[in-house]
């Protein structure tokens, strides 16, 4: 069995010295391929020098919504650089983020369009980030006629509404820890009624621990409790639910078997 974590941050501080340990916890539980999503020019690159450390990793790059307010012009040339190295697989995570409002909402607003803008002309899919904003994201999205390469949304909390909207844009969705949660009912709807080859798994770690390790830090081994729970809520078996997500996965992003 082969399962994809499609959204993580092993570049992030909780892991740094330690990413061998998690790659190799990863693997014994079946995690085979990981991508590390960026959120800054230092993230961004940290995702990329351990996507050329290990064969197994992928890098996706891109200012998060929170970050939005550091991206100018300078900031989009060496992003436009940074998505141009080999084992970057797409532009993310971008989006916007009325929860924490780190950056001002027009400011969001406008960067996660500039962003989707820029992976049309690069050819890439889009990795993106929602929370607390989905009419705006939806409406940026669907305004912006430049989702050609495809996209998914990130840790989908959503409900069967909003799921019909997203993949009727041509989006995938990507089911995190949170799919495993007792009170997620509308995440657990979502996960029932999505079509198969359209649904990917991630964990976000170091956040959104999956029971049966809720409290305690994330990490990418954990993307086998996100399928299991999902082939529970879909009535497949755990292999059927890890061999789609893998494919549809290496689908969006581009990636060909070693």
């Amino acid at each position: 069995m082969k399962i994809f974590d499609a959204h993580t941050h092993l570049n992030d501080v909780p892991f740094r010295t330690h990413e061998q340990d998690y790659v190799d916890h990863a693997q014994e539980l079946g995690v085979v391929k990981i991508a590390n999503v960026g959120s800054n020019r230092e993230l961004n690159e940290r995702a990329i020098r351990l996507s050329e450390q290990f064969a197994n990793m992928y890098a996706i790059v891109g200012f998060h919504p929170d970050d939005s307010k550091l991206f100018d012009e300078t900031e989009q040339d060496i992003l436009v650089s940074q998505l141009q190295r080999e084992k970057v697989v797409a532009l993310g995570e971008i989006g916007l983020d009325y929860h924490w409002d780190d950056s001002p909402r027009p400011t969001q607003r406008a960067v996660f369009q500039a962003q989707i803008e820029l992976a049309h002309e690069l050819k890439l899919p889009v990795n993106i980030h929602t929370r607390d904003a989905m009419s705006d994201t939806y409406n940026i999205l669907k305004d912006s006629q430049a989702l050609e390469y495809g996209g998914v949304i990130h840790n989908f909390n959503g409900d069967k509404v909003w799921l019909e909207k997203f993949l009727n844009l041509g989006l995938q969705v990507s089911f995190s820890g949170v799919v495993t949660f007792k009170n997620a009912h509308e995440v657990h709807e979502s996960a029932r009624v999505v079509p198969l080859d359209r649904v990917l798994v991630e964990t976000d770690a170091p956040y959104l621990t999956p029971t049966p390790y809720r409290g305690k830090q994330n990490e990418p081994a954990y993307t086998r409790y996100v399928v299991e729970q999902i082939a529970t809520l879909k009535g497949l078996s755990v292999e059927e639910v890890a061999a789609a997500t893998y494919r549809n996965t290496m689908e969006l992003y581009g990636i060909k078997e070693n």
